[in-house]
């Protein structure tokens, strides 16, 4: 084959527990930067990270190399801290 091209698209939603409205208008666009950031520090393209106050969607051109769950572990776990720290 002369040449393989991959193209690999995931959806991931993320709901705040209790699908309570916590994520107030303010400090979304710093959580959707930070997010973007986690996807783009492993590696993979953030197509869109967005979302309103109850859950989040994210949009991810995915390397055929990575994995689906170790991307998705890291982005959450790495938000859920992020949202911590700052106290929100």
């Amino acid at each position: 084959m002369a040449g393989t091209f991959s193209q690999i698209y995931i959806q991931v939603v993320f709901a705040v527990k209790g699908r309570e409205n916590l994520l107030q208008k303010p400090s979304r666009d710093d959580l959707f930067k930070y997010m973007s950031g986690i996807i783009k520090n492993k590696e993979q393209k953030p197509i869109i990270v967005n979302g309103v106050a109850d859950h989040i969607h994210l949009l991810i051109g995915l390397n055929p190399s990575a994995s689906i769950s170790n991307i998705v572990r890291d982005v959450k776990n790495s938000s859920s801290n992020f949202i911590m720290k700052k106290d929100w």
